[in-house]
């Protein structure tokens, strides 16, 4: 990957329905060669796909909580059980199993309180194993990028 690719990446992360023709422009490329340099970045899987980003609020998700999860015990088995169930949950945006005080690190997004409420006595807490859940409601976004940090 060169200054180019990076150059193209950091373009289509900011605006993934930028024209191949405006992208060319801004990379100093033929339109051809600027193509030819994207479809190579998708079959080598580094742009894993295009989408848009919504606004929580006007779709009435507008409460974003973090949720610390620690499992009963720490076995393979209930790991595996535990991230199949999860990855069903629409309201869970990302998880992580992470190392530390607590087992997993949740995203959520829900209406709100009384959703959140709701997601987590009737959901969460009914997963296999869980144990103790922490929550953190998030009061303010200060940044969210969607994007990853190139070095161009």
């Amino acid at each position: 990957m060169d200054d180019a690719d990076r150059r193209i990446l950091g373009y289509l992360q900011k605006d993934g329905r930028i024209t191949n023709v405006e992208l060319a422009r801004l990379i100093h490329l033929s339109p051809a060669a600027t193509l030819e340099r994207v479809r190579k970045l998708e079959q080598a899987g580094i742009i894993q796909g295009y989408m848009a980003r919504l606004d929580p609020e006007a779709l009435q998700l507008g409460l974003l909580v973090f949720i610390q999860v620690t499992l009963d015990r720490t076995d393979p088995g209930l790991f595996d059980e535990f991230a199949k169930a999860i990855k069903s949950i629409p309201q869970v945006r990302e998880c992580y199993m992470v190392a530390g005080g607590f087992d997993y690190l949740i995203k959520a997004r829900v209406r709100d309180m009384g959703a959140y409420r709701n997601f987590l006595g009737k959901t969460l807490t009914r997963l296999p194993g869980v144990r103790q859940t922490h929550t953190y409601t998030v009061m303010e976004e200060v940044k969210a990028e969607a994007g990853l940090p190139l070095s161009i």
